[in-house]
């Protein structure tokens, strides 16, 4: 699916709850992604109230409801070609070759922007039940310009972790 959006939400490992926090960080997403571990339908539904939603099933998503969800999605956006899955080291294709800007998972509940070969890889971290003590997390993605922008937040603390800038 082609989109010209500026701002992407990114979510991921919410495991059946889904922060007012969440959603007010969300606001004005022109698109979401969820990578996974959704947990609850009435999520997904949530989140289509703010933007088009895309969500991938993760390895907790086994009741018959999340087979409709894809394992894997790729998503046009603007200046970017989007892959998004739930755990990275399921991935079985080379993202640069295969065209892909971005590869967007979730699964290991610890936020991280990484770099490889050009790529920029992507986790949000987890925006369901704290586990252990990771942060609760989730990620705004600006493609509006180059660099494109990063920026985590933390909805614990409703403050910003960390923003950086990246070009591919």
């Amino acid at each position: 699916m082609s989109r010209n959006p500026n701002t992407i939400g990114i979510i991921s490992d919410t495991h059946g709850l889904l922060r007012e926090e969440a959603l007010l960080a969300l606001k004005g997403s022109d698109l979401i992604i969820h990578a996974g571990d959704v947990g609850d339908p009435k999520i997904i539904q949530s989140l289509k109230s703010l933007a088009p939603v895309f969500a991938v099933r993760g390895n907790v998503d086994t009741e018959p409801w999340a087979q409709a969800l894809p394992e894997t999605e790729v998503i046009e956006a603007g200046p970017a070609t989007i892959y998004v899955l739930h755990d990275v080291h399921a991935l079985d294709l080379d993202p640069r070759a295969s065209g892909f800007h971005i590869v967007i998972s979730g699964h290991s509940h610890k936020p991280a922007r990484t770099e490889h070969g050009g790529v920029l890889f992507l986790n949000p971290g987890s925006a369901g039940p704290r586990r252990f003590q990771l942060p609760v997390t989730l990620a705004r993605l600006d493609l509006s310009e180059e660099p494109w922008s990063v920026q985590f937040i933390d909805l614990l603390d409703a403050t910003t972790m960390k923003n950086s800038r990246h070009s591919v």
